[in-house]
């Protein structure tokens, strides 16, 4: 039960910090219609940017100075550069933020190397936000916080499992943040405004609205909120050259996975994603022992299969695609979308 628990509350942590990244994503290709290739990108400046700040003035001023600045950053890269292309369609705003991305990599490794920093969280999420408590007679406890030394000592026979804070903080903010974007787009007046500019724009503008300035200010929330993602994920895991990389093609996944422009879709493919890649790194047993554990026998030939000796641990990356795969076959407008992907 422990395991399940553990596992569970990881998968939704690590899921969670993909929505916090593919909800900037979502929100830019729902109201402007451009797949940013450059997201992931941004993630890895808010990170580095989060970085900087917080060695001068301390944790929580940049978790809130970084979102801003990339924003910004990101909102100037619309107006100076992606408008210039939006008229001649897709391919070259693909091309454009493509080209981006590596501009960013090489600035980020000259500023600040090519090695990972050291971006320690904030005091108060340092340590455990609860702890999960395994007694003696396979009975299960709850306790906030780190638990007492003794009470998890061989003498007591307790197995004591501390949950980090930092994800804890991240499950949190995610949260916060779908429950926020959902209510600005479909709740208020900007978030009419901003949808009834992708489809109509001329009515837009014929009711005083600037439509441009309006797709600007959306791309710079899309990439602030790629930024906020940078803060928490690099603070919790690493803040390396490489983390762009790492999860850029798996936002893409969730996005098309959870449905283009479906900001409850992209919070159901990251969740999932998220529980079963960590259900099978921990699990890591191979597809003979599987088989043979569900009484399947299997032949000599088939046991020394190498491809059925591989674990579910070292296949874990490719589930995500796998995901996609099979999506793009029986469900081509994502598990929550309303167009064609």
């Amino acid at each position: 039960m422990e395991f399940v628990i553990v596992s569970l509350l990881n998968g939704l942590s690590y899921g969670l910090l993909l929505f916090m990244l593919s909800s900037g994503l979502t929100l830019i290709f729902s109201m402007m219609g451009v797949l940013n290739f450059a997201h992931a990108s941004f993630y890895m400046v808010g990170a580095y940017v989060g970085y900087s700040i917080a060695q001068v003035v301390g944790f929580w001023p940049g978790l809130i100075l970084a979102p801003i600045i990339v924003g910004v950053l990101g909102a100037l890269f619309e107006k100076l550069s992606l408008r210039k292309v939006h008229k001649f369609g897709h391919v070259p705003e693909l091309l454009i933020t493509f080209g981006l991305s590596y501009i960013i990599l090489e600035l980020v490794q000259l500023i600040w190397g090519r090695t990972a920093v050291e971006f320690r969280p904030a005091e108060l999420l340092q340590g455990p936000a609860f702890t999960l408590l395994h007694y003696a007679d396979d009975s299960m406890g709850f306790m906030w916080g780190r638990a007492p030394a003794e009470l998890c000592s061989a003498v007591a026979q307790t197995v004591c499992t501390p949950f980090p804070a930092t994800r804890a903080f991240m499950m949190v903010v995610a949260v916060v943040m779908l429950v926020s974007l959902w209510l600005l787009i479909t709740r208020t007046r900007v978030g009419l405004v901003i949808q009834a500019a992708l489809t109509h724009p001329e009515m837009v503008e014929s009711l005083g609205h600037n439509v441009p300035r309006v797709f600007m200010m959306v791309f710079g929330a899309g990439t602030g909120l790629a930024g906020l993602a940078g803060v928490i994920g690099g603070s919790t895991f690493v803040t390396e050259p490489a983390m762009a990389a790492t999860l850029g093609s798996v936002i893409f996944v969730v996005v098309v996975v959870g449905g283009l422009g479906s900001l409850s879709g992209a919070f159901l493919a990251s969740v999932l994603i998220g529980v079963i890649q960590t259900f099978a790194v921990a699990l890591d047993h191979s597809f003979v022992s599987i088989a043979q554990g569900l009484g399947v026998q299997l032949s000599d030939a088939l046991r020394d299969n190498s491809v059925l000796k591989l674990t579910l641990s070292q296949v874990a990356p490719i589930l995500p695609y796998l995901f996609l795969v099979l999506i793009l076959i029986f469900r081509p407008k994502g598990l929550l979308g309303t167009r064609e992907t």
